[in-house]
């Protein structure tokens, strides 16, 4: 096989493998890390032996990101406050037509879910990603993770029940959460507690990701008298020192604080009857990189 010709197939494949590694890391960097691994390992591989280079492809990114998903525990429970996914920009192209497909697909990069797989067993994690998100057969993410068939049906089941509860029940209206996404900025850069009343849910969550290397909250806030509070203390000035833009983050509407034309902070609301439920701020400038600068 000509080296144009494996550039071209694993290109072709680049982008779900990335979309893999991500949904089970978390971190763009990390995903682009164990793709370009995956790419060497394809590089070096006697395709001879390689009838499907799809599966072989998939199976080299996973098992990757296992091993790097593994390391990456130990490092985040010493992480400082709140951690949460490093936000990334999501569009699916004329690829992905299907309304029904692009939501699921939005939904598994959501903050809420990825949220929620940090919670579960490395082996949960990549089954849940492998067939939730992307729909592999149950016997081809058996011969990725070199499991038997029955036990990633049993890994499966349990990731599912795990996400399901642990996930917050959500509203997904594109229009509505992008209308209350403009809507919040609006009163929160204003400075307007009594709009910001309004708009958010009695008990409304505020997580914020700083890593202890910038400000923000060290614990989440909940209710929305607080919350609503913690934004007005905020906001003095943030009209004059920040550009705010609203981008397509993590499969839905996000807003993003721009300092001197960088991106300092990513504000993502979720929306449950009509109200915010759930407000994240990540401020951790090392998650930044991944978010469109001016």
């Amino acid at each position: 096989m000509a080296t144009e010709t494996l550039t071209d197939v694993f290109e072709e494949h680049r982008p779900m493998l990335t979309g893999v590694a991500y949904r089970m890391l978390g971190r763009v960097a990390d995903a682009e890390d164990v793709v370009q691994e995956a790419w060497l390992r394809w590089a070096a591989e006697d395709r001879d032996d390689v009838r499907e280079p799809r599966a072989y492809l998939v199976r080299i990114t996973t098992r990757l990101s296992l091993d790097r998903l593994r390391r990456l525990k130990a490092r985040r429970e010493s992480y400082v406050g709140p951690w949460l996914p490093e936000p990334v920009v999501t569009d699916f192209g004329p690829a992905v037509p299907d309304t029904a497909e692009r939501a699921m697909l939005a939904d598994s990069v959501s903050l809420a879910v990825l949220v929620v797989l940090e919670s579960l067993s490395p082996l949960e994690r990549a089954v849940f990603v492998l067939r939730e998100a992307f729909g592999f057969p149950f016997g081809e993410i058996a011969t990725a993770l070199d499991r038997s068939e029955a036990a990633v049906r049993q890994l499966a089941g349990r990731a599912r029940r795990h996400v399901d509860e642990g996930r917050p029940r959500y509203d997904v209206d594109p229009a509505e959460r992008r209308d209350l996404t403009e809507r919040f900025l609006d009163a929160a850069a204003g400075g307007d507690l009594e709009q910001l009343m309004r708009l958010l849910a009695p008990d409304v969550r505020l997580v914020g990701d700083s890593g202890g290397k910038s400000k923000a909250p060290l614990r989440i806030i909940e209710s929305a008298d607080k919350v609503g509070r913690f934004l007005v203390a905020i906001s003095e000035g943030a009209r004059t020192e920040f550009e705010f833009r609203v981008v397509e983050l993590n499969g839905g509407p996000a807003l993003v604080a721009l300092a001197e034309g960088k991106p300092d902070s990513v504000f993502q609301i979720e929306v449950r009857d009509g109200r915010i439920q759930c407000l994240y701020i990540v401020r951790n400038p090392d998650k930044l990189h991944a978010v469109p600068a001016a």
